[in-house]
């Protein structure tokens, strides 16, 4: 629960929100899977956005995170289409992490 220390004084200081901070100990937050799921490609883009912005309170994470409205379809289809290098690269890699 380190992350506790560090995502709830961000929340609640800088961001004035009242946060509850809850995790169940399901071993898959822990473990280093590789993760295939296209959408986790999105996730990093916004995950960027919003460290790049360093939004300081509510309406500016907003404004930051809704660049998910201009996401193409075009570059949907391009990690759906990536989806058996994926499969390969992890298997090639015996079921570890890959790249992707």
């Amino acid at each position: 629960l380190k992350n506790r220390h560090v995502m709830l004084p961000y929340a609640e200081e800088d961001m004035h929100l009242k946060w509850l901070f809850q995790q169940d100990n399901d071993p898959k937050h822990t473990t280093q899977s590789p993760e295939l799921n296209p959408i986790e490609n999105l996730w990093g883009d916004t995950k960027k956005a919003v460290s790049e912005a360093k939004p300081r309170n509510v309406n500016e994470l907003w404004n930051v995170v809704e660049l998910w409205s201009g996401i193409t379809v075009d570059r949907c289809h391009k990690f759906v289409d990536s989806m058996p290098h994926r499969c390969e690269a992890v298997r090639k890699n015996c079921g570890h992490t890959t790249k992707y």
